[in-house]
Protein backbone atom coordinates (compact mmCIF):
# COMPACT_ATOMS: atom_id res chain seq x y z
CA UNK A 1 0.00 0.00 0.00
CA UNK A 2 1.13 3.55 -0.74
CA UNK A 3 2.03 5.75 2.23
CA UNK A 4 -0.54 8.50 2.68
CA UNK A 5 -0.31 11.85 4.42
CA UNK A 6 -3.35 13.77 5.61
CA UNK A 7 -3.59 17.44 4.77
CA UNK A 8 -6.09 20.16 5.51
CA UNK A 9 -6.97 22.89 3.03
CA UNK A 10 -9.34 25.83 3.00
CA UNK A 11 -11.44 26.43 -0.11
CA UNK A 12 -14.17 28.90 -1.00
CA UNK A 13 -17.57 27.23 -0.59
CA UNK A 14 -18.56 27.82 -4.22
CA UNK A 15 -15.31 26.33 -5.55
CA UNK A 16 -15.70 23.22 -3.41
CA UNK A 17 -19.33 22.88 -4.50
CA UNK A 18 -18.37 22.99 -8.16
CA UNK A 19 -15.57 20.49 -7.54
CA UNK A 20 -17.99 18.14 -5.77
CA UNK A 21 -20.40 18.33 -8.73
CA UNK A 22 -17.62 17.40 -11.14
CA UNK A 23 -16.35 14.50 -9.06
CA UNK A 24 -19.91 13.24 -8.74
CA UNK A 25 -20.40 13.45 -12.52
CA UNK A 26 -17.12 11.63 -13.10
CA UNK A 27 -17.95 8.89 -10.61
CA UNK A 28 -15.11 9.32 -8.13
CA UNK A 29 -15.47 7.20 -5.00
CA UNK A 30 -14.14 10.02 -2.83
CA UNK A 31 -13.09 13.64 -2.82
CA UNK A 32 -9.58 12.50 -1.87
CA UNK A 33 -9.17 10.46 -5.05
CA UNK A 34 -10.33 13.39 -7.18
CA UNK A 35 -7.88 15.71 -5.42
CA UNK A 36 -5.06 13.17 -5.95
CA UNK A 37 -5.89 13.06 -9.68
CA UNK A 38 -5.94 16.86 -9.83
CA UNK A 39 -2.55 17.06 -8.12
CA UNK A 40 -1.13 14.45 -10.53
CA UNK A 41 -2.38 16.51 -13.49
CA UNK A 42 -0.81 19.63 -11.99
CA UNK A 43 2.54 17.86 -11.54
CA UNK A 44 2.47 16.50 -15.11
CA UNK A 45 1.68 19.96 -16.50
CA UNK A 46 4.47 21.52 -14.44
CA UNK A 47 7.01 18.93 -15.62
CA UNK A 48 5.94 19.36 -19.26
CA UNK A 49 6.24 23.15 -19.11
CA UNK A 50 9.65 22.91 -17.44
CA UNK A 51 10.91 20.45 -20.06
CA UNK A 52 10.44 22.94 -22.91
CA UNK A 53 13.63 24.28 -24.41
CA UNK A 54 14.73 26.55 -27.21
CA UNK A 55 12.86 29.13 -29.25
CA UNK A 56 9.07 29.00 -28.84
CA UNK A 57 6.01 31.05 -29.69
CA UNK A 58 2.75 30.97 -27.82
CA UNK A 59 0.22 32.70 -25.64
CA UNK A 60 -0.18 33.31 -21.95
CA UNK A 61 -3.84 33.80 -21.06
CA UNK A 62 -4.55 35.46 -17.72
CA UNK A 63 -7.90 35.87 -15.98
CA UNK A 64 -7.88 38.24 -13.05
CA UNK A 65 -10.02 40.34 -10.74
CA UNK A 66 -9.54 43.90 -11.92
CA UNK A 67 -10.65 45.17 -8.51
CA UNK A 68 -7.63 43.54 -6.83
CA UNK A 69 -5.40 46.18 -5.33
CA UNK A 70 -2.90 47.51 -7.92
CA UNK A 71 -2.98 44.19 -9.83
CA UNK A 72 -3.32 45.78 -13.27
CA UNK A 73 -0.29 47.95 -12.52
CA UNK A 74 1.73 44.93 -11.35
CA UNK A 75 0.78 42.94 -14.47
CA UNK A 76 1.77 45.87 -16.70
CA UNK A 77 5.09 46.28 -14.88
CA UNK A 78 5.86 42.57 -15.30
CA UNK A 79 4.99 42.78 -19.00
CA UNK A 80 7.35 45.74 -19.40
CA UNK A 81 10.09 43.68 -17.75
CA UNK A 82 9.66 41.15 -20.58
CA UNK A 83 9.03 43.55 -23.48
CA UNK A 84 11.67 41.78 -25.58
CA UNK A 85 9.60 38.58 -25.33
CA UNK A 86 6.08 40.02 -25.74
CA UNK A 87 4.89 40.51 -29.31
CA UNK A 88 1.38 41.78 -28.51
CA UNK A 89 -1.34 41.78 -25.86
CA UNK A 90 -5.11 41.66 -26.02
CA UNK A 91 -7.31 42.83 -23.16
CA UNK A 92 -10.95 41.85 -22.70
CA UNK A 93 -13.51 42.78 -20.06
CA UNK A 94 -15.21 39.47 -19.24
CA UNK A 95 -17.74 40.92 -16.82
CA UNK A 96 -17.93 43.63 -14.17
CA UNK A 97 -15.24 42.00 -12.00
CA UNK A 98 -13.00 39.98 -14.31
CA UNK A 99 -10.65 40.72 -17.17
CA UNK A 100 -8.80 38.46 -19.57
CA UNK A 101 -5.40 39.32 -20.93
CA UNK A 102 -3.86 37.33 -23.78
CA UNK A 103 -0.12 37.87 -24.09
CA UNK A 104 1.50 36.70 -27.32
CA UNK A 105 5.11 35.71 -26.73
CA UNK A 106 8.10 34.61 -28.79
CA UNK A 107 11.49 33.71 -27.38
CA UNK A 108 13.40 31.29 -25.21
CA UNK A 109 11.15 28.75 -23.48
CA UNK A 110 12.93 29.27 -20.16
CA UNK A 111 12.14 32.99 -20.20
CA UNK A 112 8.53 32.33 -21.26
CA UNK A 113 8.19 30.02 -18.22
CA UNK A 114 9.70 32.70 -15.99
CA UNK A 115 7.17 35.27 -17.23
CA UNK A 116 4.31 32.80 -16.78
CA UNK A 117 5.40 32.00 -13.22
CA UNK A 118 5.63 35.69 -12.31
CA UNK A 119 2.14 36.36 -13.64
CA UNK A 120 0.69 33.27 -11.95
CA UNK A 121 2.03 34.24 -8.54
CA UNK A 122 0.28 37.62 -8.43
CA UNK A 123 -2.48 37.94 -5.83
CA UNK A 124 -5.79 38.48 -7.63
CA UNK A 125 -4.87 36.37 -10.65
CA UNK A 126 -7.47 33.62 -10.91
CA UNK A 127 -6.13 31.54 -13.77
CA UNK A 128 -3.13 31.44 -16.09
CA UNK A 129 -2.86 29.18 -19.12
CA UNK A 130 0.34 28.82 -21.13
CA UNK A 131 -0.05 27.54 -24.68
CA UNK A 132 3.27 26.94 -26.44
CA UNK A 133 3.68 26.03 -30.08
CA UNK A 134 6.58 24.28 -31.76
CA UNK A 135 8.66 26.47 -34.07
CA UNK A 136 7.02 26.79 -37.51
CA UNK A 137 9.80 24.94 -39.30
CA UNK A 138 9.22 21.88 -37.10
CA UNK A 139 5.53 21.37 -37.93
CA UNK A 140 5.01 18.17 -39.94
CA UNK A 141 3.28 18.70 -43.28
Amino acid sequence: MVDMDRISISLPTKLLGEFDEIIGDRGYASRSEAIRDSIRDYIIKHKWIHSLEGERSGTITIIYDHHASDLMERITTIQHDYSNLIVATLHMHMDHDNCMEVVIVRGDAKIIRELTDRLTSQKGVKQVKLNVMVPGGNIPE
